[in-house]
């Protein structure tokens, strides 16, 4: 459902082509999942539908015919709501790394469990480094330093959380069920 509200915010800008909007959105969130030209279409189709937006033209620049869409009042009311709508913490823990952990810790051997804890502490330290070589990174855009800070944010949250278990559960004495 986001892709519907990072159109709108793009198209707020002035009337675009569903293949300025892909390209668009790729820009604006450059660590996000890229959107496929497909959805972007089916997004315009729903949001058309809902009279959120409405087409503005077409034009064929040395192509096939391109249909420009625009942001209509009701579409910008959308917009500027959900922006403003706090967004609630998540009511229930369920992010994989916790779930592959519990389930590690389920195994009679902690060491096994200490072994994975520490593997996936290695990866998590990897890719921490990777982002923060890619903030720094020539030609590296506002939008890649934010999407870099959000991730290392998280990384270092999960990074200390995996400090923490890997100590709790390495100073289990030999049998002691987890």
């Amino acid at each position: 459902m986001t892709a519907s509200y990072v159109l709108l915010g793009l198209l707020g800008a002035g009337p675009r082509h569903g293949y300025d909007l892909k390209h668009a959105y790729d820009r604006t969130l450059p660590k996000a999942k890229p959107l496929g030209f497909g959805q972007v279409y089916a997004t315009l189709g729903r949001l058309e539908r809902d009279g959120l937006v409405t087409q503005a033209g077409q034009d064929r620049a040395g192509g096939p015919d391109r249909t420009a869409f625009a942001i209509t009042a009701a579409g910008r009311d959308e917009l500027e709501r959900w922006v403003a709508t706090v967004e609630p913490p998540a009511p229930h823990v369920g992010a994989a790394l916790l779930t592959k952990v519990m389930v590690a810790l389920l195994w009679p051997d902690t060491a096994r469990a200490v072994a994975y804890l520490s593997a996936q502490r290695k990866a998590h330290a990897d890719r921490l480094r990777e982002l923060t070589a890619a903030k720094a990174a020539p030609g590296a855009g506002l939008g890649d330093v934010i999407a870099a800070d959000y991730a290392i944010a998280h990384l270092d949250a999960d990074l200390d959380w995996l400090r923490t278990t890997l100590a709790r559960v390495a100073d289990l004495p030999p049998g002691v069920p987890t």
